[in-house]
């Protein structure tokens, strides 16, 4: 185990030094331009060596069963860092903040959207009760410990949203990070865009408004005291949301578009 470990930092440590050799990218598309930071790009080395295929000599040790419990287990911990700085961008823009805070709370019913748009497509695609864990947020900490409190992980529903909990952890980042910087180009505001990166997700919002303050640096401050602030209210008015408006509503469409089911 402890020989592993150490496997596992000097990997950590490689793929992180590659990463930033490479640096910010911006690659034009069209009449878009995809931004990608150093983040996406360890993501992805990472994603790619995890094939089966490459799990032999080194790689095995890399990728055993202790080191993927380990990193899923103290990834919170690694993310208090971030998390604390990002507290500190908010602090000077907190008037700023506060004079638009009416629209942090009304964005937070975007977090409806997975339930009124998702669970549709969910069933269409040939959910049933899968989609009820799958279409309840995004499926991170919150929506976890609710599936999981109330119909456990072994269930159907649980199943559904640990796919979207391992999903969003593989693609969510390499995703926001794109995706941000293409709605940008299309005209959306940066304030907009920075405060919709607060999803409920760490490393999402880190990579969605990373990207935006590379493409933007002029806003870096305003961009990430935003993000932040989004992130904060999502934590905590998101769970309240979740629980009296999204389950509920989950239910009654549930229902309705699934007579009969049990």
């Amino acid at each position: 185990m402890k020989r592993n470990f150490v496997y596992l930092i000097i990997f950590a440590l490689a793929v992180i030094t590659i990463s930033e050799m490479i640096g910010f990218q911006s690659i034009p598309i069209g009449p878009f331009t995809v931004s990608l930071l150093p983040l996406v790009f360890a993501i992805l080395i990472t994603m790619f060596l995890g094939f089966k295929i490459f799990r032999a000599g080194f790689w095995k040790k890399v990728y055993s069963d202790e080191n993927v419990h380990f990193a899923g287990k103290y990834l919170l911990f690694i993310m208090l860092p971030l998390m604390a700085r990002y507290g500190a961008d908010v602090a000077p823009q907190i008037r700023d903040i506060l004079e638009v805070g009416w629209v942090f709370l009304i964005q937070e019913f975007g977090n409806l959207g997975t339930v009124l748009i998702g669970l549709p497509i969910a069933i269409t695609l040939g959910l049933r009760r899968e989609a009820i864990g799958a279409t309840l947020g995004i499926g991170r900490e919150g929506e976890l410990a609710y599936i999981s409190e109330k119909y456990t992980l072994e269930s159907k529903e649980g199943r559904g949203v640990l796919s979207i909990y391992i999903i969003g952890t593989l693609f969510g980042a390499v995703f926001f990070s794109v995706f941000a910087p293409i709605l940008l180009d299309i005209g959306f505001s940066p304030e907009a865009l920075a405060m919709a990166s607060g999803v409920g997700s760490g490393s999402m919002m880190s990579a969605a408004s990373a990207t935006l303050a590379a493409r933007l640096p002029e806003m870096e401050s305003t961009i990430l005291a935003y993000a932040a602030a989004s992130q904060l209210l999502t934590s905590f008015v998101g769970t309240f949301t979740m629980v009296f408006l999204a389950a509920p509503l989950q239910q009654f469409m549930y229902k309705f578009l699934i007579r009969g089911d049990k």
